[in-house]
């Protein structure tokens, strides 16, 4: 399945990010604003293509949707941003999950219902007419089953997860109310990266002065380059400590950045036990680890 991809990295300034009263609507409303970017980007990349015949032009169909999880998120999304469903030209903002346009309800209790318990929506995500790229944002793990539906009913359209933090939402699969771990192998390892950037801040401690160390560094990936470590150099840029065709774990990468700091002395070399005692026998969550059923795409 390689209609489905993934974008990542910080809606917001890491320090803006960090601010006490920047709330869960406040990076909502960044990364709709960011999602209307790209999709202005790639309706005007359409709009290019298609006026080579002129004949087209004033046919061309509505080719990026930007989806909210339900009609109620939509609803808040459209109100905070002083926008209208269809904001720009080959642009629309809908949602997953649509109930009847004869229900005017702000409100739809059994859109909730239906999302907590993960089942299929029986008939209420349906695909748009005319779209080739669906954008879906600010969506919870349990509401990415929604998404896997929609992929079914589109295979042909390209269906892009848009910032939503997917390393963080696998940490839910298998709990009560929430999708099966084997959800990650039936459809999450087959989303495909294609642009992802996390950044890391990390402390170390030393038998010398300073005595602890702070650093942070970034996994950066922009298909179909590799994905590289970065290690802040503390002067507003980044060096590269190495690139890798799979996507390391965390832990891997964290090992890779405390490896650069020895080398450049920054931090003491310390023995086997010690590494251990501060790394553990494991670098790697359940869904790094290799499986009989999953796919390398969420890594390549």
């Amino acid at each position: 399945m390689n209609h489905a991809i993934v974008m990542q990295f910080p809606p917001l300034p890491a320090n803006i990010l960090e601010m006490d009263d920047v709330s869960a609507y406040d990076v909502a409303d960044a990364n709709f604003n960011l999602a209307l970017d790209f999709a202005k980007s790639f309706a005007a990349k359409k709009t290019d293509e298609e006026s080579e015949s002129a004949d087209k032009v004033n046919k061309m169909p509505r080719n990026v949707a930007i989806l909210f999880p339900d009609e109620s998120e939509m609803a808040i999304g459209l109100e905070r941003t002083n926008l209208t469903k269809d904001p720009y030209p080959g642009v629309t903002v809908s949602s997953l999950r649509c109930s009847d346009p004869r229900d005017t309800r702000f409100f739809k209790p059994e859109q909730t219902f239906m999302a907590l318990f993960g089942g299929k929506s029986g008939g209420i995500i349906q695909p748009i007419e005319g779209v080739d790229m669906y954008v879906v944002i600010i969506a919870s793990a349990q509401e990415l089953p929604d998404v896997e539906e929609l992929a079914e009913l589109v295979p042909d359209a390209v269906i892009c997860l848009y910032n939503l933090k997917l390393d963080i939402l696998r940490g839910d699969l298998g709990a009560p109310a929430f999708p099966p771990k084997e959800f990650q192998d039936r459809f999450l390892s087959r989303v495909k990266p294609v642009y992802y950037l996390r950044t890391r801040q990390y402390s170390r401690s030393t038998a010398s002065p300073p005595y602890l160390v702070n650093f942070q560094g970034c996994l950066f990936r922009s298909y179909p380059g590799q994905f590289q470590t970065l290690l802040d150099t503390g002067s507003g840029s980044y060096r590269r400590v190495e690139g890798n065709e799979f996507k390391p774990p965390l832990g891997v990468f964290k090992e890779k950045l405390t490896k650069a700091l020895q080398t450049d002395g920054v931090i003491e070399e310390e023995g086997n036990v010690l590494n251990f005692l501060r790394t553990g026998y494991k670098t790697s969550t359940w869904w790094e680890d290799e499986r009989e059923d999953a796919s390398d795409d969420w890594r390549t």
